[in-house]
């Protein structure tokens, strides 16, 4: 007996979207409207929508990695250097190649475009500072004198105002004033520091300038004599240095503050005026220890900045009060997913807007699907393999290589409040610790208490127990649970998964023994194995609807069990390599499962057809989730890439009974058109509904039935016609002429279409034509093999005539002698 839900409309056809990685690491760069974020994904560039976190465009690169970029402040363009040498010059919003050229004789380094969007700078590994004009992309300044890499630059300028200057630092330790105007060096600050010089900005005024290094100093320049005005220790090596704008978090008008980040990962606001850090020590950013501020985003005209971590996020901080409340946290890379669930309460919609991740790292990251945004609940010590939510989504289990389990409850304030500052949404409820091994699969109870508190909590280790373990109630504090209710010995080998029944009556594991075994959750005892896999089981689900489970594994196939008598009643085989998960959809009539080869399938459960292979994905799929509403699927990978694939099968039903009924309309208009002899009507719709045999008739009976002067195909209205087509329609006619040259019976169609084609259009109009080469190249062996054949035949036809001309002598002849 399969399981198959009645009246239920099978999954054919889906949708996706993705939230793929758009930062790799490098250099970030925002628009001063806050609309575009521009960031180094690999060889390429990302443009977002910040906002919405959406993917704007994606600029190809040169096939070297980048090494800086830079956004316009008015957003109109993004300037892109790489390792090759090259700097490249993009108008947006279309994305369009301005200028494409050398730059430096090294690779730059660092840039910086000035507020007024008109001049960019540029320090580079072989030490000059070059000072190029935007919009028309040439250079105006070349600047030599540092002795090593350019290591930070900045330009100071106004609309209209008659002071511009160019500050650059570099792993020399100085710092050199260079003057656009005077076109030389007015200054060189060299007593300042005794490591590189990683951060530079000018004051408003441009009184001052402000200098961060490595060697864990900030320090203050008077830009009137040039001389230091103040030294300020940070005990960091800093990255970045700026000032904030006149006025923001000190009454003072005169006191200005400038901010800092740096190896800490702390972003720090500091007091020119009395040289003291004024953020409180409670404000420093929650991050590993070793993930430190690469730089940090400020407009003057912003009330917030936005720092950019080494590990690949950006994370954005309010200026509204000295302890920076993180507003906004953006994962630039999620890393390998390796496990993905829903979480969150649902809203009025019925449907959850967060997504909980096991990321390949100790940190659980908690997404809002609208904005992107992303928490991090740290607890775990080493990576976290398997995440489990309830199912009301307010309770969240994790575990991983810690050998410990945890459990996260919702708080009431959520991810967002109304203050405008971020929350974790997920609070550590519980700890719970006694495996000897990695825990490679935990699940919750699928029923909660009266006081909506999970019962209990199961959990499979690669020391081969399984263990099922109490959740306390009422816990004010995290707390810590040493002893399960039991802990059986399970497997053979690792489990790798673990599922509970809908009903909390029976609970599965899945193990590398290749075994899935059944078990009591009331006494921990054994109730049914199910064996057939050839390989470890990676995977096992109940069925929500009926007494069946589903499991994946190493053997390529995914199986259907009846667990009233334990028996295999379905296998499916499609997947190219190990099935690393699989479950239940569309109320149990079909099953989505997710496979090393990178595919995602959904298959037919009573006829064990594959209904649609959806691929968008470059590495194994590691992870699978459907939405509560049952209406989309999510897949995670070993790419980084989370994929939703939303179900569009009553659109594409309804989008293709339209189409059908188009069509036979069509088709009826061909007839009619065809039976009046209106022959440009009927050669367009052709071409339209790109019927090859039936545009091939049409033109034969105008060829074979009409003969007007003047016209190559017989009639001047279809030789006009075909001199008027469309870029598109010229594509497409052009192939079938390709086709029919192939043929020596439609070669003479053919030909005489061409040649039409040919005396009507320019050379520039087929240039135009997508893919036009190869068709070209297509044409030309044939027409010369035709006009190879014509030929021949035209010479044996003079040996006819000239046969025919002795016999009419020869006969003449003979009558002349009678």
């Amino acid at each position: 007996m399969v399981p198959v839900a009645s009246s239920v409309t099978l999954k054919t056809a889906f949708a996706h979207s993705a939230i793929e990685p758009f930062f790799t690491g490098g250099s970030a760069s925002v628009s001063e409207d806050q609309t575009l974020l521009a960031t180094a994904c690999g060889e390429d560039v990302v443009i977002t929508d910040l906002s919405t976190g959406q993917r704007k465009h994606k600029i190809k690169g040169d096939g070297e990695q980048v090494t800086t970029l830079a956004l316009s402040p008015d957003g109109k363009y993004v300037v892109i250097c790489s390792r090759s040498l090259q700097m490249r010059i993009f108008q947006l919003p279309e994305c369009k190649l301005m200028r494409s050229f050398k730059a430096h004789d090294g690779p730059v380094i660092v840039m910086h475009i000035d507020s007024t969007s008109t001049l960019v700078a540029t320090g580079a590994a072989d030490g000059v500072v070059k000072v190029w004009d935007l919009a028309g992309a040439f250079n105006t300044h070349t600047f030599r004198g540092h002795t090593g890499v350019i290591s930070a630059i900045r330009v100071f300028g106004q609309k209209g105002g008659a002071r511009w200057q160019v500050a650059s630092g570099s792993d020399d330790t100085k710092i050199r004033i260079w003057d656009l105007v005077k076109r030389k060096c007015v200054a060189v600050l060299e007593e300042g520091h005794v490591s590189v010089v990683r951060g530079l900005d000018f004051s408003s005024d441009g009184s001052l300038l402000i200098s961060g290094g490595r060697d864990k100093v900030v320090n203050v320049w008077s830009m009137k004599n040039y001389g230091l005005v103040k030294t300020i220790l940070v005990f960091e090596a800093l990255e970045t240095a700026g000032f904030l704008s006149s006025g923001i978090l000190t009454s003072k008008i005169s006191d200005q503050l400038i901010y800092t980040g740096g190896e800490k990962g702390l972003v720090r606001l500091w007091s020119v005026e009395s040289g003291e850090e004024i953020t409180p020590e409670q404000a420093t950013v929650q991050t590993s220890e070793e993930v430190g501020v690469f730089d940090i985003i400020y407009y003057p005209s912003w009330n917030d900045l936005i720092a950019v971590l080494s590990d690949q996020t950006l994370v954005e901080h309010t200026l509204t009060s000295t302890d920076l409340p993180i507003v906004r946290r953006l994962a630039g890379n999620n890393g390998e997913v390796i496990d993905l669930a829903y979480a969150g309460p649902v809203d009025g919609e019925g449907v959850q807007k967060y997504l909980a991740l096991a990321t390949n790292s100790p940190e659980i990251r908690v997404i809002s699907i609208e904005t992107q945004s992303s928490v991090v609940l740290q607890a775990h010590t080493d990576i976290v393999i398997c995440i489990d939510v309830s199912i009301d989504g307010l309770w969240l289990a994790s575990a991983g290589k810690d050998n410990a389990a945890r459990i996260w409850r919702w708080t009431a304030s959520g991810m967002e409040d109304t203050d405008g500052k971020e929350h974790n949404g997920f609070q550590l409820y519980a700890t719970f610790k006694g495996h000897l091994g990695s825990i490679g699969g935990v699940a919750i109870a699928r029923l909660v208490t009266q006081a909506a508190y999970p019962k209990f909590l199961i959990t499979g280790s690669q020391d081969f127990t399984v263990k099922k373990w109490a959740v306390p109630l009422a816990a004010d504090e995290p707390v810590e649970v040493a002893k399960p209710v039991f802990t059986r010995k399970a497997h053979e080998k690792d489990i790798n998964s673990v599922d509970i029944a809908p009903n909390d009556e029976f609970f599965a594991t899945a193990s590398q023994d290749r075994t899935v075994k059944i078990w009591s959750v009331e006494d921990g005892e054994t109730v049914g194995i199910l064996r057939g896999h050839k390989r470890g089981v990676w995977s096992v689900k109940f069925s929500a609807y009926d007494k069946f489970v589903v499991t994946g594994s190493g053997d390529k196939t995914v199986k259907v069990w009846n667990i009233r008598d334990y028996t295999c009643v379905k296998t499916f085989e499609g997947h190219t390599n190990s099935v690393l998960k699989a479950l239940f959809i569309s109320s149990g009539a079909q099953i989505v499962s997710a496979g090393g080869d990178g595919l995602v399938k959904v298959w037919d459960v009573k006829s064990g057809e594959c209904n649609a292979t959806l691929d968008n994905h470059e590495d194994k799929v590691w992870s699978l989730a459907h939405r509560s509403d049952d209406k989309v699927v999510l897949s995670g990978g070993g790419d980084s890439v989370i994929t939703f694939w939303e179900d569009v099968t009553e659109e594409e039903l309804v989008r293709q009974a339209e189409a059908d009924a188009e069509l036979v309309e069509k088709e009826q208009e061909l007839s009619n058109y065809v039976f009046r002899k209106e022959w440009r009507n009927a050669i367009l719709l052709a071409l339209s509904l790109d019927h090859p045999s039936r545009l091939l008739n049409l033109f034969r009976i105008v060829i074979a039935e009409n003969a007007e002067k003047g016209s190559i195909i017989g009639l001047k209205e279809v030789d006009a016609v075909l001199s008027s087509l469309a870029p598109a329609q010229l594509q497409l006619l052009l192939r079938r002429i390709r086709d029919w040259n192939t043929n020596a019976r439609t070669a003479t169609v053919a030909q005489r279409i061409l040649n039409v084609l040919l005396l009507s259009f320019p050379p520039e109009k087929f240039l135009e034509v997508e893919d036009i080469k190869r068709t070209l190249d297509a044409l030309v062996p044939y027409s010369e093999r035709h006009y190879t054949r014509a030929s021949e035949l035209l010479e044996e036809s003079y040996i006819v005539d000239y046969t025919l001309r002795q016999m009419d002598e020869v006969l003449m002849t003979k009558i002349d002698e009678m």
